[in-house]
């Protein structure tokens, strides 16, 4: 057999996503004088650097990126697992906030879910859950209520096989496909292409009562607002 060693050694470290679009969620945006808007967050794919023209989703507005600073520091390019800072131009910090996703508007812009099929399992809650129930989600950074449209089918959460199509309810200990809408905009991806932006918590009374991850989502085509300065650099 192996040694201990040669068991360490042959164990691959994991991929970083850096080949995949960038996906970096919102946590904060501040106002900083002198600078101006300053978005913070991790970058959970992809790389943001600057001269990028980020796209924040689901507000859809594109501008350029004019630095990515961590711990204080200017950084040619980031990546995922860094919290950075970055200095964008023309976007007021009325116009972006918590929740927000920047991605490049040149690769698989971000865009708002109108809505998305989950795959859910029920942990505790202590009644039925129905069509048109409308808990909070907790996906990367938002937080926002998202309905049940549709319960599409009941699964066994083993194999994922079909037991029931369009049941009534579902409760605990159960998984189901389930059809969702967000009740204002919001930007989520397929656990597939983005797992960070792609699995979910489902909040009520004040604990987890369900865990999801999604499988499709219906993105909106809206042509967005590009500033002065993203129309500026998209010709250089």
């Amino acid at each position: 057999g192996k040694t201990m060693f040669e068991a360490l050694d042959a164990i691959v470290p994991p991929s970083r996503p850096t080949g995949k679009p960038l996906r970096l969620p919102l946590q904060d945006v501040y106002k900083i004088g002198g600078i101006g808007t300053v978005p913070v967050g991790r970058v959970e794919t992809g790389v943001i650097k600057p001269g990028m023209l980020a796209t924040f989703a689901p507000v859809n507005v594109t501008t350029e990126v004019k630095s990515v600073e961590m711990h204080h520091e200017s950084l040619p390019e980031a990546g995922p697992g860094d919290n950075v800072g970055f200095n964008v131009k023309n976007v007021s910090v009325k116009d972006i906030r918590r929740g927000n996703v920047a991605s490049d508007s040149k690769n698989d812009p971000a865009k708002e879910a109108k809505t998305f099929t989950a795959q859910v399992i029920v942990m505790n809650h202590p009644g039925e859950i129905g069509n048109g129930y409308s808990p909070v989600l907790d996906c990367h950074t938002a937080h926002i209520a998202c309905k049940f449209t549709e319960l599409k089918e009941k699964i066994d959460r083993r194999s994922g096989k079909k037991m029931e199509d369009f049941p009534k309810k579902i409760k605990s200990g159960d998984a189901a496909i389930v059809l969702m809408t967000p009740s204002k905009p919001m930007c989520v991806e397929t656990f597939s292409e983005y797992p960070p932006l792609g699995r979910f918590a489902v909040r009520d009374m004040r604990q987890t009562v369900a865990v999801g991850v999604i499988k499709a989502v219906d993105k909106s085509e809206a042509t967005g607002k590009t500033t002065k300065s993203a129309a500026k650099a998209g010709k250089k």
